[in-house]
């Protein structure tokens, strides 16, 4: 008997990795220590912005991001690229070990209670890291697909423009922008499904 979908479900499809992944994670599985570096290079200002973002102290994100390329090449050969992609396990290690960084600047206060205080304050000004995790990768992922199509998808849900206000403003045809509209929301949507 066929397996039965939920209205609406894309068919999942197995998790393929890029070439530049693959690479990283044959050097990871071979403790090379040129991978801190490919990780540098490949994903670096992305884990940074995050960290800077998450932390909110520029000199803080970027020890943590040290430590992030340390752990990731200490842990390399154990990462499984079916369960998730390499920036999603990337921002795993991001957000745990800026975690235990602001942790530790919490002060120790005279007073136990204090503690509470202080950590309720800081969560309540503080957006919740998933959140940021989740911008931080959908906007790493638009800056994957073809220029066009995340410019559209942009001006769409981050500016909120309608789709005759896109075509009005590029010159392109409505029915062209709501072809591209629709192509652009489906490699991302590819891209999700990759990244899981």
């Amino acid at each position: 008997m066929p397996a039965v979908r939920e209205a609406g479900a894309m068919p999942s499809k197995p998790r393929r990795s890029s070439r530049a992944e693959r690479t990283l994670l044959r050097q990871l599985a071979r403790q090379d220590p040129g991978a801190a570096d490919t990780i540098q290079a490949e994903y670096g200002r992305v884990l940074l912005g995050y960290l800077r973002q998450l932390m909110d102290d520029h000199s803080a994100a970027e020890d943590v991001l040290q430590q992030v390329l340390l752990e990731a090449w200490q842990r390399g050969a154990r990462f499984d690229p079916k369960r998730a992609s390499v920036l999603t396990w990337l921002m795993t290690i991001a957000r745990s070990r800026a975690i235990d960084a602001m942790r530790r600047r919490v002060p120790e206060p005279r007073d136990p209670s204090a503690t509470t205080v202080l950590l309720d304050r800081h969560a309540a000004d503080a957006d919740p890291a998933d959140a940021v995790a989740e911008r931080w990768q959908l906007t790493y992922l638009l800056s994957t697909l073809p220029a066009d199509h995340a410019d559209l998808l942009r001006m769409r849900f981050q500016f909120g423009m309608s789709q005759s206000e896109i075509a009005a403003h590029t010159g392109v045809a409505l029915g062209t922008v709501k072809t591209r509209m629709v192509r652009a929301l489906e490699q991302l949507h590819e891209l999700l499904e990759e990244g899981r």
